[in-house]
């Protein structure tokens, strides 16, 4: 198994916010709004199926599209391209700012992308809405991760989901004696674990100090930790700068916080479940939980580019990644729950999916998903602006010092 993940949500530079310079840049029209009331460009959807074009350009997470060369035994690429005669290029991006890259330069075909990527994607006319009639096993995708708003504008499609998960709280048992229960644990001024707590190194990050005073400072008025007015994000940062002395490493790198963990060089802080089951693997004693207030959490989705030159292959791979066997084998390899109901049934761990609550709607339905923050508020509010994804970068780094 992988692993990836988000080196991913790591810096991003534009906000929604700005989409419509970027759709002015293209000289596509906006002419509808979207969650939030960003301006969505015009893109025509695919209506029909053709024969594939011969080879399929993708920009992916790493992990997500294996064809043997990392690991033999470890290839659902090589049956694609025999199955359909679409070769597969796939170019591995690092971050999301690296994809939204990417994808702009029109020579990729499709991209997996996630939430705090998938909707600067859309507002800028990158992507082309997604007709999901033309992807059969998209009828098996769990019913919770479609037409969600870092997947859809206005009840329009615009990517397949590929799998998700969600951001865990993780401690040592030996080390932190009452087991936690609360985000607080991490947050708290006076813990005892000063130097010891670990938190994601990214702006999304911001996130779960906003969800955490959602409950904590219910006064604040909270609904969407990636809705935040000015007053909600300046009391989410000063919680993050409070936290900061408190951190002894931030991460990005799932490899180096099992090695803290196993070390004791961190005996609390967020993680994901791949993580932890890593940790454990190598006898550290750890636990996880979903804390009382839930969690922040990832779900990626696969969209076609507005200019793709192989939009039939690129068709063909959204279906064939969704498919049972193959969503199951990149669920596994990666180490999240699968997108498609069935891949459960193809697992090679039978019990994968219970360990990653993939079929657990209501353990998902306590995760917020990564969403790009926009001006415009995505909780609803109109009558307020909402702080926007550049600014969060801006003071990410304000925090972190």
């Amino acid at each position: 198994m992988w692993s990836k993940r988000m080196a991913a949500a790591a810096a991003a530079t534009l906000a929604i916010g700005l989409a419509a310079a970027a759709c002015g840049d293209s000289g596509d029209k906006a002419t509808a709004s979207g969650q939030g009331g960003f301006p969505v460009p015009k893109v025509p959807m695919q209506k029909s199926l053709g024969q594939g074009e011969g080879k399929v350009n993708l920009v992916a997470w790493a992990g997500y599209a294996e064809d043997g060369s990392n690991d033999p035994k470890v290839d659902w690429v090589t049956p694609f391209e025999k199955q359909t005669g679409c070769k597969v290029n796939t170019k591995v991006a690092g971050t999301s700012d690296e994809m939204v890259t990417l994808m702009k330069t029109g020579e990729y075909d499709a991209v997996s992308a996630s939430g705090d990527a998938s909707l600067r994607l859309i507002a800028s006319g990158t992507v082309a809405p997604v007709n999901t009639g033309l992807v059969p096993n998209y009828a098996d995708v769990f019913a919770g991760l479609k037409m969600k708003p870092w997947n859809s504008v206005n009840n329009v499609a615009y990517g397949i989901p590929h799998g998700r998960g969600a951001n865990l709280l993780m401690w040592r048992t030996d080390k932190v004696k009452t087991a936690p229960d609360s985000w607080g644990a991490v947050f708290d001024a006076n813990s005892p674990y000063k130097g010891k707590i670990t938190a994601y190194d990214s702006p999304i990050y911001i996130a779960d100090a906003a969800l955490y005073l959602k409950t904590a400072k219910p006064e604040l008025g909270i609904k969407n930790p990636y809705a935040l007015d000015q007053k909600q994000f300046d009391a989410a940062v000063e919680l993050l700068k409070t936290q900061r002395g408190l951190v002894g490493e931030y991460w990005s790198d799932y490899t180096k916080e099992v090695q803290a963990f196993k070390s004791g060089d961190s005996v609390l802080g967020t993680t994901w479940q791949v993580i932890a089951n890593l940790a454990e693997a190598e006898k550290a004693p750890v636990k996880v939980t979903l804390p009382k207030e839930g969690s922040t959490g990832w779900s990626d989705t696969w969209m076609v580019g507005a200019k793709a030159k192989n939009p039939n292959c690129a068709y063909k791979w959204m279906d064939w990644i969704v498919s049972p066997k193959a969503n199951a084998q990149v669920a596994e390899w990666f180490g999240e729950a699968p997108a498609n109901a069935k891949a459960c049934q193809e697992t090679s761990d039978k019990k994968f999916c219970d360990t990653f609550h993939a079929t657990d709607e209501n353990y998902f339905s306590q995760v917020h998903f990564w969403t790009t923050p926009i001006a415009q508020c995505l909780d609803g509010r109109k009558d307020v602006k909402c702080v926007d994804y550049s600014k969060w970068t801006q003071a990410w780094t304000a925090i972190k010092g």
